[in-house]
C-alpha cells in the first residue's frame, strides 16, 4: 500500500466536511447596510442614507483615522484636503481634523458629514476660515 493510498480516505473525509460546512448557511455574516470599498477613507455610504439624529462630537484637532473608526458605522463621511490642493485622503491616520461640517456639538441632520483635514505635520491655523 502506498502513502497516497493511505491518505486518500482522510482527504475524502476532510473534503466532505469542508463542503458540508460551506453549505451550512446561505446568509452573509455582515449586515446588508455595511459597505466596503477601496475608497472607504473618503466616503462610506449606508444602504439607507437617512440623516441620523445625533450630535457631532468635538473631533477638531484629532486624528482623522480615529474619527473614522469611531463614527463610520453610523454615518456617511468625507475627508477633504483643507489645504486647497485637492490631495486624496487615502490613509486618514496620516491626517488630522481642522474643521467639521456640522461643527462640534451640533446636530447631524444631513449627509455627508465633511471633515476638513491636513497632514499631521501641517498647521490647521493656516487654513481655518476667519
Amino acid at each position: 500500500m502506498t502513502f497516497t493510498e493511505l491518505l486518500r480516505p482522510a482527504l475524502a473525509a476532510t473534503l466532505l466536511a469542508s463542503v458540508t460546512a460551506c453549505g451550512a448557511s446561505s446568509a452573509p455574516d455582515v449586515p446588508a447596510s455595511t459597505t466596503t470599498s477601496s475608497g472607504a477613507a473618503e466616503t462610506r455610504r449606508s444602504a439607507d442614507p437617512e440623516p441620523v439624529s445625533a450630535t457631532m462630537p468635538d473631533v477638531i484637532g484629532g486624528n482623522a483615522g480615529r474619527a473614522y473608526e469611531q463614527m463610520s458605522s453610523e454615518m456617511d463621511m468625507i475627508f477633504k484636503d483643507a489645504s486647497g490642493q485637492g490631495r486624496p485622503v487615502d490613509d486618514p491616520v496620516a491626517w488630522k481634523i481642522c474643521n467639521s461640517q456640522p461643527g462640534p456639538n451640533r446636530q447631524i441632520t444631513e449627509y455627508p458629514v465633511v471633515f476638513d483635514v491636513l497632514k499631521v505635520s501641517e498647521n490647521c491655523e493656516d487654513t481655518t476660515p476667519k
